[in-house]
């Protein structure tokens, strides 16, 4: 059976399309397996240079690279752009993790490492396996989709449970309280789930919040 590939437009059999998948695959491995410690920064492609986010971004950018990690990111505009030059700016590696869609997307001019995707889940997946943290600001469906997939697959074990901070109390407040008044008031899901991420504003407080969270981590396992 043949199937209108969305990303090329282009008729191919199903089974072809498995080494497409396959290569992304290894290109992404190859490329990523030697950056060692490294957090991903999320957020909105709109909210640009002129927004206090915008500058936040940078700031955490700069902040993690000055602290020895890579900064990964999906290698657009606005909020992505921000942490690759704060990156940039602190002396790591800056990653684009890009992504072809309709709407071209470019990849910023401050990405020292870039990548480039046609699946969405084999570029989430690199998202995941090479982060130490997510860092998740301000965005829209795409921000809310990496989002709320980490926390599920921390919530049902899939993958190791990994530091994860929405970065803007003002503008995430609205849906923690939904999540709250709605979510957990019907049992859809549990109190503890919220203690799958934090709410944080200052870049610093990040950075010592993701260090504790793994020094913490050590502890255990030695205690044990």
């Amino acid at each position: 059976m043949k199937r209108i590939d969305p990303a090329s437009n282009m008729q191919f059999d199903d089974t072809w399309r498995v080494f497409r998948i396959m290569s992304e695959f290894v290109d992404g491995f190859e490329t990523l397996k030697g950056v060692g410690d490294a957090v991903c920064i999320f957020g909105s492609a709109q909210l640009g240079p002129d927004t206090e986010y915008y500058k936040v971004a940078e700031k955490t950018g700069e902040v993690f690279a000055k602290a020895g990690y890579s900064v990964i990111t999906g290698g657009g505009n606005a909020i992505m752009e921000a942490a690759n030059k704060g990156a940039k700016q602190g002396g790591s590696e800056s990653i684009g993790i890009n992504i072809q869609i309709p709407i071209e997307q470019e990849m910023n001019e401050h990405v020292t490492l870039p990548l480039q995707f046609r699946y969405f889940f084999v570029r989430k997946l690199m998202f995941l396996k090479y982060s130490k943290a997510f860092l998740v600001f301000p965005g829209g469906f795409g921000t809310l989709d990496e989002f709320f997939e980490a926390v599920t697959l921390i919530q049902t074990e899939k993958i190791p449970s990994l530091p994860i901070v929405l970065i803007g109390s003002e503008y995430w407040t609205g849906l923690i309280g939904w999540l709250k008044e709605t979510c957990i008031k019907r049992g859809t899901i549990q109190e503890t789930d919220m203690e799958i991420f934090k709410i944080m504003d200052d870049p610093k407080s990040i950075l010592d919040h993701v260090k504790g969270w793994y020094s913490n981590k050590e502890d255990k396992a030695h205690e044990s």
